[in-house]
């Protein structure tokens, strides 16, 4: 079978290293004309045209002006069902879940509403660019299989899981510890390790589950190779105090996902926006990572998320949308706040720290770096192509750039979904503007 092979040429740029590790400079390539050599599903190579041009024969070469082409944006932290009710007014994390989120997801149980979701999901994730995401579906079977169906049909690479909850939730939305045992583990032999998709474990947070279903959770984990694991930590501090009052003999919130063996190089825990020094060290011992999740942290006031701490214990973090807690799919706009956020705390967020994030950092949050992240040779082929005349505003001001620096922010203050021309994924075009 013969192999196909495109080269597109534009301006090119990747994260290599963590700038918290390496320094700016040294942590990504900037190519100002640049050209990808993908074959098939694979990036080949990477560098100057000059370089590159003469060495490619015969090849089909897609030219683009005024754009820059980056690696696929991931999110870390992302829940299907309630993409109807993004931007819900008015109410703090457990009101706002009790009044919105738990009616919305209570529809999920039928498989043509479920699959008729999937489709506007995916075609958001895509719109906006994001190529990998690690998502929450519902308690109900039926909404892992819609999305996983939809996911199978792009060749995206998507985790995903059924929620296991079956305590302070309304009773049609709770399963029991034996039933979200059973129904995950038959999802995981369906689904775990098909092209590119992965299982999480999704015990949704530690309120909403009996130390009985949290115990089944970590045997689920003890027995597939490879599984995810993802839920919720310290997003709200009334979360905090009753996390405590549910688990008095545990030392704090972290310790009780310790305890039941639900840490580990592929557990992503979505916000950690009040984290002690202990929790950090120990996530950074067991390889755990952290979903920092700035619009649904400042939208639900749940607080700011404190990036220096988790680089100061080395703690892998990813970048999540969060939504519907979070109000935009768009990985862009999401940087545009955590810079925000950042600013709140007297700290200054680098949008090359800020790239790193979307892609090569949730790469590592989720033990990716060596097929997804970057644009190096042997990566999957998921890259955008972002157009830098994509409103009149965004044209205008980078016109007025005196540095690609300068660029690089501009598109991540100004730039949404309407900035991403092209969406590719595994070398398919999946979305043209």
């Amino acid at each position: 079978m013969s192999s196909t092979r495109t080269a597109y040429r534009a301006a090119i740029l990747h994260s290599i290293a963590d700038p918290a590790e390496v320094g700016i400079e040294a942590s990504y390539e900037y190519f100002a004309d640049g050209v990808l050599l993908v074959e098939d599903d694979l990036i080949k190579a990477v560098g100057p045209a000059q370089t590159l041009l003469p060495t490619l024969g015969d090849v089909e070469l897609i030219e683009y002006e005024n754009a820059l082409i980056t690696p696929g944006f991931i999110d870390t932290h992302i829940h299907f069902p309630q993409t109807g009710m993004v931007g819900a007014y008015g109410e703090q994390l457990l009101d706002w879940l009790n009044n919105y989120t738990f009616p919305c997801e209570s529809q999920f149980g039928d498989k043509a509403h479920a699959d008729q979701v999937a489709e506007i999901f995916l075609a958001e994730l895509l719109r906006n660019g994001t190529t990998t995401a690690l998502v929450f579906a519902s308690m109900h079977p039926e909404s892992v299989d819609a999305l996983f169906e939809a996911a199978e049909r792009l060749n995206l690479r998507l985790i995903t899981g059924k929620v296991m909850m079956d305590r302070n939730a309304p009773d049609y939305l709770t399963d029991t510890a034996d039933s979200s045992y059973a129904e995950s583990k038959a999802l995981i032999e369906r689904w775990h390790g098909k092209g590119r998709l992965h299982y999480a474990v999704t015990p949704r947070f530690a309120p909403t589950s009996t130390p009985e279903q949290l115990s089944l959770a970590g045997q689920l984990l003890s027995e597939h190779e490879g599984l995810y694991m993802q839920t919720h930590i310290s997003e709200n501090v009334k979360e905090v105090e009753w996390v405590k009052a549910l688990f008095p003999e545990r030392k704090n919130y972290l310790d009780v996902y310790d305890h039941y063996q639900l840490l580990g190089e592929r557990s992503v825990l979505a916000h950690g926006v009040h984290l002690c020094d202990d929790e950090c060290a120990r996530l950074a011992e067991t390889g755990s990572a952290i979903a920092f999740c700035p619009t649904s942290n400042l939208f639900l006031g749940s607080g700011l998320f404190n990036l220096a701490q988790a680089e100061r214990f080395k703690v892998n973090v990813g970048l999540g949308t969060d939504v519907g807690g979070g109000t935009s799919f768009s990985l862009l706009q999401t940087l545009n706040e955590a810079y925000k956020v950042m600013q709140l705390q007297g700290e200054k967020l680098s949008p090359f720290k800020s790239l790193y994030l979307a892609t090569l950092g949730g790469a590592r949050a989720l033990r990716l770096e060596e097929r997804i992240g970057t644009l190096q040779p042997g990566s999957d082929a998921d890259f955008v192509v972002l157009d830098y005349k994509a409103t009149p505003l965004l044209d205008y001001r980078i016109s007025q750039s005196k540095s690609f620096e300068e660029t690089l922010f501009v598109l991540m203050t100004l730039g949404d979904d309407r900035t991403v021309a092209q969406t590719y994924a595994a070398g398919r075009l999946v979305h043209q503007r």
